[in-house]
């Protein structure tokens, strides 16, 4: 049984806006996976930083036991000075270079 003009008309415009939408799904789709394939090359560079952040303050732990001893140094030096002063009476300090 052949169609009329009007049911002939009605599925052209039916086909031709289902092509549309499939056509703007595959655009939209494509864009959807260039983003994320982009969003996952920035994630990899963070977490590529994140190991090296992780590398570098791997020894944090041991600013205190430095600070301490760091203490005991300026103390030791203290008691040099101390001395030397009792000693020589004045302690000479090197004149600044202009």
């Amino acid at each position: 049984m052949p169609l009329s003009d009007g049911e002939l008309t009605y599925w052209t415009v039916i086909l031709v806006i289902g092509a549309v939408v499939i056509v703007a799904v595959v655009v939209l789709l494509s864009l959807l996976i260039a983003f994320v394939k982009r969003i996952d090359a920035g994630v990899q560079q963070v977490a590529g930083n994140l190991i090296g952040i992780t590398a570098n303050t791997k020894d944090t732990t041991l600013i205190t036991t430095v600070g301490g001893g760091l203490d005991q140094v300026l103390a030791e030096g203290l008691q040099h000075h101390l001395f030397l002063g009792r000693v020589l009476g004045t302690i000479p300090y090197p004149t600044p270079k202009v």
